[in-house]
């Protein structure tokens, strides 16, 4: 409570003002917080499905290889990685929630098979190296996602302390503050309305006087 304030009309109505805004500012970030909220959980569910699917994709692809490694040797399958001529590439994008940056990755591949003549190789050199862009598609979507949880965690630890503040610290003081001041302004107009009955009944009191004597006289 600031007790620094004059007790003055246009003080209570400033305090009325920065309560009013105090309480707008309270519900407009209690509604971010929900929003953040609802959208972190969405991610983090993304997430958890987008780590089990990277993990799939990775054990598959390194399966696939074994399998491969087991059919045509590891000294001709290296050999055939060496005639593999693919490019890739990664774009970073933006989104923004309640004005949240939020990254988008993008990956690309350039370059198409054949890659090596199939005579004398085995169809799963071709499958090893598509589940290998499989699971690196996986886990550009899976960065994004966990930049983007990062990210939306301290906005909405910041966002919670800010909610917290109003609702246990600033809107308190000024209701308490505007109270103070009602019962001040209050109390100095009572205490004027009778300084000025008082001084009303000062200023009436020798006109009866006079009027009695007046009339003492004429007797």
């Amino acid at each position: 409570m600031d007790t620094s304030l004059a007790p003055t009309r246009s003080n209570l109505m400033k305090v009325k003002d920065e309560l009013e805004f105090s309480k707008l500012g309270y519900d407009l970030l209690d509604q971010k917080k929900s929003i953040l909220v609802s959208e972190l959980l969405t991610l983090v569910d993304q997430a958890v499905d987008y780590q089990n699917r990277v993990e799939n994709a990775l054990f598959a692809a390194d399966m696939t290889l074994e399998n491969a490694i087991m059919h045509m040797g590891r000294l001709k399958v290296a050999n055939l990685a060496g005639a593999v001529n693919i490019t890739s590439s990664i774009s970073l994008g933006s989104r923004k929630v309640m004005g949240v940056p939020l990254p988008k990755v993008d990956t690309a591949f350039s370059g198409s098979g054949p890659y090596f003549s199939p005579e004398g190789t085995s169809m799963l050199s071709e499958m090893a190296l598509g589940k290998f862009r499989e699971a690196l598609e996986l886990m550009g979507r899976m960065a994004e996602l966990k930049v983007s949880i990062m990210r939306l965690s301290r906005e909405v630890k910041k966002t919670i302390r800010k909610v917290n503040a109003l609702e246990k610290l600033v809107i308190p003081d000024k209701e308490e503050t505007l109270r103070y001041l009602s019962d001040r302004i209050e109390e100095q107009e009572r205490e004027s309305f009778t300084q000025l009955k008082a001084v009303k009944d000062k200023l009436n009191s020798p006109k009866d006087e006079k009027k009695e004597d007046a009339d003492g006289l004429s007797v």
